[in-house]
């Protein structure tokens, strides 16, 4: 019988690591950021496609531009042959008619002049909000001590901020960290604002909900509500420091109705309603009271949005408002009979 005996073998060779798959690499897989919510530095960074320039905007710029030219020169000629014939039918007519157009131009011309600075407070407070929110995210120190010395010029009338002007003057100083820069000059500047805003909100939210409660009319409860969040816009944005005119107003309110259709404002959030059935509110409340809170609602989702809107910096230490916040106070003025 042949003798077993040992036979040295080959070493195998370490086995490979297995490898990823060709067609998805885990490596560059990131979430993409929100679009909303996300500042312009995020988008930069990452591979999101511009939006295509809309080409139904250079035509609609251009008849603009054409129809006011024509306007324009419509009444033009109309003025040249009104003073005319006043001139043809007595002389002081001519003269007085040519002052009081003299007057009307020099006083459309102020107008004009004043809407565009309105226009140009609300660009400005924008950009100030999209570099704050850049300079938050990158730390950025020299950009962070321009945009308080930007609010500080903006707020430099206010008589209201003076003290806390001097306190982010003397803070400023001795701050060498971009992001802590502007986180000072939220709590000294926007803390004061965001609690008169709120205060505003409430207010105008308590009146609509009284008005909806008593009005015999639904037409009554839907005027009411229109010029309640006009009037809530157009004071909130005096109160940041917007003070827009006429285009500047109708800017701000496309601006807000844009942001409650990207938020959802049509639609009661934040567990409102999910408050009102757990709570037994509902039950306890009748149908012209109950109408009257959601009124209400609906207005303090304008002013928040009009906060969000106006706002010269994005909200990092301060908490942003939401509807629930205002609740308790609008179900309290419902159920009680004596506030109303």
């Amino acid at each position: 019988m042949r003798e077993p005996r040992a036979m040295p073998i080959r070493p195998t060779a370490p086995a490979e690591a297995p490898r990823s798959p060709r067609a998805f690499n885990a490596a560059i897989v990131e979430e993409a950021p929100d679009v909303f919510e996300a500042t312009p530095a995020e988008l930069a960074d990452t591979d999101i496609a511009p939006a295509p320039k809309r080409l139904g905007r250079f035509w609609r710029n251009l008849a603009l531009w054409t129809g006011g030219t024509l306007i324009s020169l419509g009444l033009g000629l109309a003025a040249d042959r009104l003073i005319r014939d006043l001139f043809a039918a007595y002389s002081w007519l001519g003269w007085v008619g040519l002052a009081a157009l003299a007057v009307f131009v020099l006083a459309l011309t102020v107008l004009v002049f004043r809407e565009l600075i309105g226009l140009a407070r609300l660009r400005t407070l924008d950009k100030l909000r999209d570099r704050a929110s850049s300079a938050l995210l990158a730390d950025d120190l020299a950009a962070a001590q321009k945009i308080e010395a930007e609010l500080q010029s903006i707020y430099s009338t206010r008589a209201d901020l003076a003290r806390a002007r001097d306190n982010l003057a003397t803070d400023a100083k001795s701050i060498l960290d971009g992001a802590e820069l502007i986180k000072t000059a939220e709590r000294a500047l926007m803390a004061p604002l965001d609690a008169r805003a709120r205060a505003l909100t409430a207010s105008s939210a308590r009146r609509v909900a009284l008005v909806t409660a008593v009005a015999p009319r639904a037409l009554i409860d839907i005027a009411f509500v229109i010029f309640e969040s006009f009037r809530l816009a157009r004071n909130i944005a005096d109160l940041y420091g917007a003070r827009p005119g006429l285009f500047g107003f109708f800017r701000l309110v496309g601006a807000i109705l844009a942001h409650l259709a990207v938020t959802g404002g049509l639609v009661l959030t934040d567990g409102v309603v999910e408050q009102l059935v757990g709570h037994g509110v509902a039950a306890k409340l009748s149908a012209r009271l109950g109408e009257g809170v959601l009124n209400g609602l609906m207005t303090v989702r304008v002013g928040i949005a009009a906060m969000k809107v106006v706002r010269p910096l994005p909200f990092a230490t301060q908490k942003s408002p939401v509807v629930s916040d205002f609740l308790p106070d609008l179900v309290k003025l419902a159920a009680d009979p004596k506030q109303r």
